[in-house]
């Protein structure tokens, strides 16, 4: 038996088929990413601020998007390990990395690199902030940052100030210090954090500089005394500790910070959906509470604001690298 449809009849089901597919395709648009696990590259090793809040955004994503989001470390001298497994990759969003200011860093501190951040990024949001500290031994003579800057002047190259790596955001933060505030001062390096800490209590240093996290138990148990911090404002758990601007270093500011960027590539709808995820979940009270934990300030910014911010301390880290006379590797 044969149906005969007359012309009629096959223009309602064309346009019934048409009115199908405009209907489906949202649907499959909303459903292209992610549908599988997202990889996101550290260049660091496990443990460290920036593997925590990583961690924290990584469970949390999970939840909102529905997929896994896998923390992957592989640390490495200037991250290029990190960055070149994220540039190379397919720019689809399965495989994404973190950006800090140490990729700045690394910029200024290399002779070359095989990645170019500022060409090769694709950059989605910024994930957390975290500043560092001027601490002393709790004993100690120095009650301000100006009373060590004081005695630095009336005794030139005799105080020595503590941090860890030559060419880490600590020992930069140290180095900017002494060109700042104009003193004649040792900066001495050490491999870790508690080496730091150890020396100044053994009064081999007068002031160290560093993390919140790595001094937090000696602060706890009254071991140090914080004089100042570096960021653009005070300490949300330290209201009572000056910043270095404050205390009389006008225009000194050093942030750490990290992010999230994508090969470049890779497509907007990715970006776009990554990013407003991340706004979303770090403006929470729960994980501005988590972050909080580890010392850091949970900071959603636009692509177009951390690759200002990245470009902003390349030109500052050169600049600070250049007047210390640290050797470019």
């Amino acid at each position: 038996m044969r149906i005969f449809l007359g012309r009629y009849d096959r223009a309602r089901i064309a346009l019934f088929a048409l009115s199908a597919a405009l209907l489906l395709s949202p649907l499959q648009a909303q459903a292209k990413w992610p549908d599988k696990p997202v990889k996101i590259v550290l260049p660091f090793g496990a443990g460290g601020v920036a593997d925590v809040t990583s961690r924290i955004l990584a469970d949390r994503l999970e939840k909102k998007l529905g997929q896994r989001f896998l923390i992957e470390n592989m640390p490495g001298p200037g991250g290029i390990n990190a960055a070149r497994a994220v540039t190379t990759a397919a720019p689809d969003g399965y495989t994404l990395g973190l950006v800090t200011n140490a990729t700045a860093i690394s910029v200024a501190s290399f002779k070359s690199l095989p990645f170019d951040p500022v060409k090769d990024f694709a950059m989605i949001s910024g994930l957390g902030q975290f500043n560092l500290l001027f601490a002393v031994d709790v004993n100690s003579k120095y009650k301000t940052l100006a009373d060590f800057i004081a005695d630095a002047k009336a005794n030139p190259g005799k105080l020595n100030i503590g941090s860890i790596v030559v060419g880490s955001t600590q020992d930069l933060g140290a180095e900017l210090f002494k060109s700042t505030a104009d003193v004649n001062v040792q900066i001495v390096t050490f491999k870790n954090s508690p080496d730091v800490v150890v020396s100044l209590l053994r009064n081999d240093l007068q002031m160290l500089v560093d993390f919140p996290p790595a001094l937090k138990g000696q602060i706890a148990a009254g071991k140090l005394r914080v004089l100042a911090s570096t960021g653009p404002a005070r300490e949300p758990d330290m209201p009572n500790v000056p910043t270095v601007a404050e205390a009389g270093i006008k225009g000194y500011v050093v942030t750490s910070w990290n992010g999230v960027f994508a090969p470049k590539g890779t497509p907007k709808e990715v970006i776009d959906t990554m990013g407003k995820a991340m706004h979303e979940l770090l403006a929470t009270p729960e994980m501005k509470e988590q972050f909080a934990k580890v010392g850091a300030q949970a900071h959603a910014n636009s692509p177009d604001e951390l690759m200002s911010l990245l470009k902003a301390d390349i030109t500052k880290w050169n600049g600070v690298i250049d007047k210390a006379g640290i050797p470019r590797k």
